[in-house]
């Protein structure tokens, strides 16, 4: 038990100095470039900007509903909560897991070693491996009622922008970082820096999200896309297709693979939310904490 105290402080100690070094550039064991509180500003400013030139739904406002609600969770969701908690969690349950691979006589789990491969393939093997085990856990988020109620924060958004990508759940980190880490801890990496397939998921991410359409031609049986991602949010969804539809978050194929894409038009002046989000909390403590205790439905449910 010491042992884990100790790793909670450290990770707790770690982080603080991390975040603290982001912000001030004081640092010395990587590029300035690589950034990831800077780059998180300069992104979103860039489709910030690119959203007021050129709207797509030119009637919504420039700080549409929500819209510092949605800013505030991206640095609680990116920063703050690691900060705060799961950092240190994170690191008592890696090192728990490799405690008990001990327990075996085993020091990994590799099972695909590839740190001979080019730089490039390596970050294009995370990259893709990722999103497909993101895109099956998205649908868990969807089809496992519990973890529908966590994912109603991110679908509690009524008019769609970049800030909206991550207003989400804290439970939500828990949930894909848990599903991703043992298909992850199989592949052995020769790298450990992956800046830029950070980067590149977290700005498609943002024009997933925002009020901006550009065409992409074949590319849209590849890559997520606003058009695409507004009928993921859709209110109204045919019955066969209530529990969702389009659940890539920055590929599109596996939802033209597996049968869940669905852009029956446009979807621009679209209804978004979900059956009840009239009565879903709107501030941001009622938000994170909502999924702890029976919804409103199922206790109305049971009443006779």
């Amino acid at each position: 038990m010491e042992k884990y105290l100790e790793i909670i402080a450290n990770a707790y100690r770690g982080y603080a100095q991390y975040l603290w070094q982001e912000i001030t550039f004081q640092y010395d064991y990587k590029p300035w470039w690589q950034n990831y509180f800077w780059a998180l500003i300069l992104i979103s400013a860039f489709f910030l900007l690119w959203e007021w030139l050129r709207p797509w739904r030119e009637n919504q406002p420039r700080f549409r509903k929500d819209f510092w609600l949605d800013a505030f969770y991206m640095f609680f969701n990116f920063f703050l909560f690691s900060l705060i908690v799961f950092n240190a969690l994170s690191e008592v349950v890696v090192n728990a897991f490799n405690d008990l691979l001990a327990v075996f006589g085993l020091s990994n789990i590799v099972a695909l070693e590839i740190a001979s491969w080019p730089v490039g393939l390596q970050l294009l093997t995370l990259f893709v491996v990722r999103d497909f085990v993101q895109w099956w856990t998205h649908r868990l988020l969807h089809y496992v009622p519990w973890l529908w109620e966590y994912h109603k924060v991110h679908h509690s958004v009524e008019e769609m922008g970049f800030a909206a990508h991550l207003r989400y759940h804290w439970m939500e980190t828990v949930v894909y970082r848990t599903i991703e880490y043992i298909p992850l801890a199989m592949i052995g990496f020769g790298i450990d820096d992956f800046f830029f397939v950070h980067m590149f998921t977290l700005a498609v991410g943002h024009w997933n999200h925002a009020n901006i359409r550009v065409k992409l031609g074949p590319l849209k049986y590849i890559f997520n896309h606003p058009n695409m991602h507004m009928w993921h949010h859709a209110h109204d969804l045919p019955a066969e297709r209530a529990r969702g539809v389009n659940f890539g978050l920055t590929l599109s194929v596996w939802d033209y693979i597996f049968g869940t894409a669905y852009i029956p038009h446009s979807g621009k002046s679209i209804k978004l939310g979900f059956p009840g989000i009239k009565r879903f909390p709107k501030t941001f403590w009622g938000q994170i904490t909502h999924g702890f205790k029976r919804s409103e439905e199922a206790q109305a449910a049971k009443k006779p």
